[in-house]
């Protein structure tokens, strides 16, 4: 699986563009976000809650790479980021355009979530 490019309010995966947030799991499905489970608590899908971090999350992936949007206005909350590092799993948290390459280049069992605007 390859992540092709990034624009504003799309990601574009192997050849198929998508004109939202996107979920990408260990066997390569790609699923849309769901950012409800982040609004209800924060009004807002820029920060991840620990509820989208446990949909996020994937038993057996040592990495997430968190695409934070084309200018980086996404981040972890604390209870979200205390859910990755007890699940043993590092977070790499780049801007969009950036997170794309950390994730074609991320070794061992990586899954992503990618915010495709601001």
């Amino acid at each position: 699986m390859k992540i092709d490019s990034t624009d504003f309010g799309s990601i574009t995966i192997d050849g198929a563009t998508y004109p939202h947030d996107v979920v990408i799991r260990l066997s390569g499905e790609v699923l849309k976000r769901k950012k409800r489970l982040s609004k209800q608590y924060y009004g807002t899908s820029h920060t991840i809650s620990v509820d989208e971090a446990e949909f996020v999350y994937e038993r057996g992936c040592d990495t997430l790479v968190l695409g934070t949007g084309q200018y980086g206005n996404v981040h972890l909350s604390p209870e979200a980021a205390e859910f990755f590092t007890n699940h043993d799993c590092r977070v790499v948290l780049q801007p969009t355009p950036q997170a794309i390459k950390a994730y074609n280049k991320a070794k061992g069992r990586a899954i992503g979530l990618f915010h495709v605007t601001c």
